[in-house]
């Protein structure tokens, strides 16, 4: 089902400061798109090709994609790769998966192909260079995923390296804190798509009062939610730039949209600035 509500693009560039980043690093832009459930009813081919356009107006240094660009079938990954072709970027187009890349049991495999085969480079538990080993790209599997376990990842890199880290669900920032992330670049969430201003995303609102629904009705509020409340554990990073201890997460609302729609949610493209902490 289409959304009802739209929203125009909004491109948010924020500017992130990097410990230990080198300085020849400095004023580095990392574009990011997340969400696109590209499927023929949640994003526009309008609203796709603005997002990319944009991101070609912005001259980024890297580009980097953090998954469900499908939302069931793996099957338009194709078209939607011969649009993602089209990005450019200094340093090339990076690339995760997300739970709804994993759907059926063809689909890792068909997204990950399509990717590549349209030059972008995805990563699955693995370590990149694009900005030299001084400034290691990690990209991991999606924490839904089996065996969700960057341990042995992080393993390789030494403690004193600061790392720019690609992992498409925010919860896993929790897990996360246990190594250095500098900064984490995620989606998942579509920022709560209903936003109530001063109090947060409308589904994080309404979850204590689920008990209070009488029995008869809540198959209805199920059916209307969609499982919305479980997307995420922790709401309060549903979209922006958060401190999580000694690291830092930046939560992408996303290009495409579920039902009902957008409201005070608009879709993202992001334009990162790093600079020296």
């Amino acid at each position: 089902m289409g959304p009802l509500f739209f929203s125009p693009l909004s491109v948010e560039q924020p500017v992130v400061g990097i410990r230990d980043l080198p300085a020849d690093l400095a004023g580095t832009r990392i574009v990011q798109l997340s969400d696109l459930h590209f499927d023929g009813q949640r994003l526009s081919l309008n609203l796709l090709q603005q997002a990319i356009n944009r991101a070609n107006e912005a001259e980024p240094d890297l580009v980097v994609l953090t998954g469900d660009y499908v939302t069931d079938e793996p099957e338009p990954i194709h078209t939607l790769a011969r649009h993602l072709k089209a990005l450019e970027s200094r340093l090339g187009t990076y690339a995760i998966l997300g739970n709804h890349d994993l759907y059926f049991p063809q689909s890792q495999a068909m997204i990950t192909d399509a990717l590549e085969q349209a030059g972008i480079h995805v990563l699955w538990d693995a370590i990149a260079h694009p900005f030299g080993p001084q400034f290691p790209l990690v990209g991991l599997r999606d924490y839904w995923s089996f065996r969700f376990n960057p341990g042995p990842v992080f393993a390789q890199l030494s403690a004193e390296t600061p790392r720019l880290v690609l992992s498409h669900n925010p919860d896993s920032a929790h897990v996360l804190r246990q190594w250095r992330v500098d900064l984490q670049l995620s989606g998942h969430t579509h920022g709560g798509q209903i936003v109530l201003p001063g109090y947060g995303p409308l589904v994080a609102c309404l979850k204590p009062l689920r008990r209070k629904i009488p029995k008869n009705l809540r198959p209805h509020w199920r059916k209307m939610t969609k499982g919305s409340e479980t997307t995420v554990q922790y709401w309060q990073w549903a979209q922006g730039l958060h401190q999580i201890d000694q690291n830092w997460l930046y939560v992408n609302r996303g290009l495409g949209t579920y039902w009902p729609g957008r409201i005070n949610c608009p879709p993202e493209l992001t334009i990162l600035t790093l600079e020296c902490a």
